[in-house]
């Protein structure tokens, strides 16, 4: 059966998921960190990504009562399916697509 554009179940496609996985893969991390760790991209963006990603199932986010206010973020089973995925599609680029 195929997947028609509106079937898909997930995007992965857009600039910062992809950079937003790849930085959570290795476990949690503060907003602060995941900025460091992504210098090009502004803070309302990241904002933006990790919303979309945590309604889509894919992050985690966990707000502690302290002051100041502190939010970790991490990748769910599903996200760490879809950096599966990713490392698929890096590994065929590599093959297809990197010329030696």
């Amino acid at each position: 059966m195929e997947c028609t554009h509106g079937d898909l179940p997930y995007r992965i496609g857009d600039k910062w998921t992809a950079h937003v996985l790849r930085a959570l893969q290795d476990g949690r991390r503060r907003f602060t960190e995941l900025r460091a760790e992504l210098p090009g991209v502004t803070p309302k963006v990241l904002t933006e990504t990790l919303r979309a990603m945590e309604r889509e199932g894919t992050v985690a986010r966990e707000a502690f009562d302290e002051n100041p206010p502190r939010v970790e973020y991490e990748l769910t089973a599903q996200g760490r399916k879809v950096l599966g995925l990713l490392d698929l599609c890096c590994d065929w680029a590599r093959e297809n697509l990197v010329k030696t």
